[in-house]
């Protein structure tokens, strides 16, 4: 793959294959973005697991402590008084079926969905279309409940959702360049804390292969796990 020249030079304050300081890497995270809009910055982690195995395939989510920078659009799927309870949470739609039919029709101006268990029978018809867009509501991840107020408001605060790709990698967004590495910093040892804690009990040998961070478009910064306080 072809780099530009910005690239090029922002790769030159990084050493090639070091491993550093969690703090200072995300503070070249930062150092290292090439574009001028307030880039995200992503930490990926490659797991020693084996998603295709139950046990192993972890799931679930995280409120960040300092949220993500991005707006969140939450449409919420519920009946009666629910409505009320999702619209004075913020929601930015509430509906049942007829927003259903729009998903049929192919509308996905939203980031997630915030659902009650009533409604699944009814969702879970979209699974191929929802599935493969990581948007399917999930009580793992609390966008299954009862308690509509607390779930958008927990999106609206920056919670993001984990989960591993079919070679056990997991990737998320920490923030943005603006954010500064302290702010950077207490996200991500937030992540790191939780996917240490689901650690499946049938994992042998080192459970984090590799941590890396960078930022949209930025060279990637290896995080010295030993690092992390």
């Amino acid at each position: 793959m072809k780099r530009g020249k910005k690239y090029a030079e922002a790769a030159k304050l990084i050493e090639a294959g070091k491993a550093y300081d969690a703090k200072e890497a995300l503070d070249l995270a930062i150092k290292t973005s090439t574009v001028k809009f307030d880039a995200s910055v992503d930490v990926a982690f490659r797991l020693n697991i084996d998603p295709r195995k139950a046990e192993q395939n972890i799931r679930g989510a995280i409120v960040l402590p300092n949220g993500t920078g991005k707006t969140q659009k939450v449409l919420v799927l519920c009946r009666g008084a629910k409505q009320e309870e999702a619209k004075a949470a913020g929601a930015d739609y509430v509906g049942e079926d007829d927003y259903i039919a729009k998903i049929q029709q192919n509308w996905f101006d939203f980031d997630v969905i915030i659902a009650t268990p009533d409604m699944m029978g009814k969702l879970g018809r979209l699974g191929r279309v929802l599935g493969p867009k990581g948007l399917m509501p999930n009580p793992k991840t609390g966008t299954v409940t009862m308690d509509i107020a607390k779930a958008v408001n927990d999106v609206k605060a920056g919670k993001v959702e984990y989960r591993p790709d079919k070679v056990g990698n997991i990737q998320l967004t920490i923030g943005k360049t603006s954010f500064g590495a302290e702010k950077l910093y207490e996200n991500f040892v937030t992540i790191y804390n939780t996917l240490v804690k689901a650690k499946p009990s049938t994992i042998k040998g080192a459970y984090v292969k590799n941590i890396s961070v960078a930022s949209t478009m930025g060279p990637g910064v290896k995080i010295d796990e030993t690092s992390i306080k």
